[in-house]
């Protein structure tokens, strides 16, 4: 397939199947590598996602500098959190572990939103949005970033202009179902072992 005939969740879809070893542990600039192909999906978004795509790419950014200062030692994703918990770092704001657990409410967001647009055809976006964030980022959010949320909300852009932009190239329905599918199951592994050390819970102010 030309990839002018590919959706635009291809390159993820495709990057997704690498993220694991062969043992089944997630492997760190894999994973890393595949969250960056997130990034033109959230594109397509327009504004109303730009907070969310900040903070995707700083919390990408925060996990690859430390996997790069000793790549063989933090060659599994979870090692990151290991060390954080050894030296009690963890809770952190400026933690590898942070990083991680917001990168993955910021992709659990992503595939809320996606989910709704697939399953409930008849809402308006503000709805998809307002839907989406009460189930994945708002009980984690302080009032300021509950409020800087719902400004964003408001720009979202109208479905059907939305559903132009995103394409119609390939199978997008089922690339979009697939998606929310495949990295509902890695999110919810990152959940699990955040959970399993107790660091899944933690707030923004």
């Amino acid at each position: 397939m030309k990839m002018e005939d590919q959706s635009v969740f291809i390159p993820s879809l495709e990057g997704i199947k690498h993220v694991k070893s062969e043992e089944g542990d997630l492997l760190t600039k894999p994973f890393l590598d595949v969250c960056k192909l997130i990034i033109p999906i959230i594109d397509k978004f327009g504004s109303s996602m730009t907070i969310v795509k900040l903070d995707i790419k700083s919390n990408i950014s925060r996990l690859e500098s430390r996997h790069k200062s000793n790549p063989s030692r933090f060659n599994y994703l979870y090692s990151l959190i290991q060390a954080e918990v050894e030296t009690n770092t963890a809770k952190s704001s400026s933690s590898c572990t942070n990083a991680l657990l917001w990168l993955t409410r910021a992709i659990d967001f992503l595939v809320e939103l996606l989910h709704n647009l697939e399953q409930h055809q008849d809402w308006p976006m503000s709805q998809v949005y307002n839907d989406s964030y009460t189930k994945t980022l708002k009980k984690w959010h302080g009032w300021l970033a509950t409020s800087s949320s719902m400004v964003a909300i408001k720009l979202a852009p109208d479905k059907k202009k939305f559903m132009e932009v995103i394409g119609t190239q390939g199978d997008i329905h089922g690339d979009i179902q697939k998606f929310c599918t495949d990295f509902s199951l890695i999110t919810l592994s990152i959940h699990k072992f955040l959970g399993s050390v107790g660091l899944d819970n933690m707030k923004t102010s």
